[in-house]
C-alpha cells in the first residue's frame, strides 16, 4: 500500500476547505490517499491588524518553512495572500481553475453598500477594501476586524457591525449558507485582489517527478495566464499583496482583459487602466506554445504573461501610482 501524500494546511477552517478540494482532486489523479498536515503560520497566532504585522507572508512563511524541511509534500495557498516572489527551491506546480473572484457585502437588512449612512459600520481588514469602501460608502466607518469568517458573520448577525465585506470564493468553499443579505460587487467597478479566487499548488523543485507530474494536471492555463498578469502588476508596482491596490484579468476567446485600480489609502484617489491584450499579440504566447508551461529559455506564455502585467505596472507609475500605493521595499537612503 502506498504511503499518502502530505499536504501542508493551515488550521483555519477555509485553509482546511480548500485544501480538502484540491487533496480530492489529487487523489482522484494518483489513485493514493492525501493527508492533510496541519501548520499554524504567523497570521494564525498574531491577531493585531494585518496593517500593523505586515500582511506579506504572515500566511505563508511557516508552511513555505515545513515544505523546505520535508515536514509535508506540497501546500495549498490563498493567491491573494501570497508573495509575488517565490523562495529558492520551490515552485508553483499548479493554479486550478478560479472561483469567483468577486467581493461580497453581507448585511442584516440588505441595505445596498453606498446606501449605508454616517454611523454606519463596515467591517474588514484589507486596506484596499478600505478604500473602497470610502469611496463607495464615505458617510460610513471602516471597522479593522480579523478573524475566520463564521465569527465576522456572527459580529453582523449581532448587530455589532452593520455590514462586511468577503470574498465570494471563500463562502463558496465554505460552503456557507448564511441568512444575512448578500450584496455581489462587480468587478467593473469593484475590481479585486491579485490572485483572488484563485488557488496556488506549492511543492520542492526537487519533488519526484511522478508528484510535480500529477499536480501539474490539477493546473487550469487560462487561470494561470490571468493571474500571472495580475501578480505581474503587484510585483511591478513593488507593493506588499496588503496594498491598496486591485487587479483583474480574464481571457475571453482570444483576448485577455485587465482592469487594475491604485487606490490612496483614504480612498481619495484612485489610478486606474483598462487594457485588452490580443493572446496572440506582442506579449501573450509570443514564442510561446500556448501549453502553459515556459519554455527553458523564459520565452513561453506565462514569461510573456507576467511581460505584460509589469508593462501595465510602469504604466501606472508613469501616471502617479508610486504617491498613493506604500512600498514594499523602500529606499531609507
Amino acid at each position: 500500500m502506498s504511503t499518502p501524500i502530505r499536504l501542508g494546511t493551515r488550521r483555519s477552517a477555509l485553509a482546511q476547505a480548500q485544501s480538502g478540494h484540491v487533496a480530492a482532486a489529487l487523489e482522484k489523479v494518483t489513485g493514493r490517499a492525501v493527508e492533510l498536515v496541519p501548520i499554524t503560520s504567523e497570521g494564525d497566532t498574531n491577531r493585531a491588524s494585518l496593517s500593523e504585522i505586515g500582511g506579506l507572508g504572515v500566511f505563508a512563511t511557516r508552511l513555505r518553512e515545513a515544505l523546505l524541511a520535508g515536514r509535508c509534500d506540497f501546500l495549498v495557498h490563498s493567491l491573494k495572500d501570497l508573495p509575488t516572489a517565490v523562495p529558492e527551491g520551490l515552485v508553483i506546480a499548479a493554479t486550478p481553475p478560479r472561483e469567483d473572484a468577486r467581493d461580497v457585502v453581507l448585511t442584516r437588512h440588505g441595505a445596498p453598500l453606498h446606501e449605508l449612512g454616517s454611523g454606519s459600520t463596515v467591517g474588514t481588514g484589507s486596506p484596499r477594501r478600505i478604500a473602497q469602501v470610502r469611496r463607495r460608502a464615505p458617510q460610513a466607518e471602516v471597522v479593522d476586524i480579523r478573524g475566520n469568517v463564521d465569527s465576522r458573520l456572527a459580529r453582523v448577525a449581532s448587530g455589532e457591525l452593520d455590514a462586511v465585506i468577503l470574498a465570494a470564493a471563500g463562502l463558496s468553499r465554505l460552503g456557507t449558507d448564511s441568512p444575512l443579505k448578500r450584496e455581489e460587487l462587480g468587478l467593473a467597478e469593484w475590481p479585486t485582489a491579485p490572485g483572488q479566487g484563485s488557488l496556488a499548488v506549492e511543492t520542492r523543485a526537487d519533488a519526484p517527478e511522478e508528484l510535480r507530474e500529477a499536480l501539474s494536471a490539477l493546473d487550469d492555463h487560462d487561470t494561470r495566464l490571468a493571474v500571472t498578469v495580475e501578480r505581474a502588476i503587484l510585483e511591478g508596482l513593488d507593493a506588499g499583496c496588503q496594498a491598496p491596490m486591485a487587479a483583474h484579468a480574464r481571457v475571453e476567446g482570444a483576448e485577455i482583459r485587465i482592469r487594475t485600480v491604485v487606490y490612496a489609502p483614504d480612498g481619495g484617489r484612485r489610478i486606474g487602466l483598462d487594457v485588452t491584450e490580443a493572446l496572440n499579440g506582442e506579449y501573450i504566447h509570443r514564442n510561446g506554445s500556448g501549453n502553459g508551461a515556459d519554455a527553458a529559455d523564459g520565452a513561453g506564455p506565462m514569461h510573456a504573461a507576467r511581460e505584460l502585467g509589469l508593462a501595465v505596472a510602469r504604466r501606472l507609475l508613469d501616471q502617479g501610482a508610486a504617491d498613493l500605493v506604500p512600498r514594499e521595499h523602500p529606499d531609507f537612503s
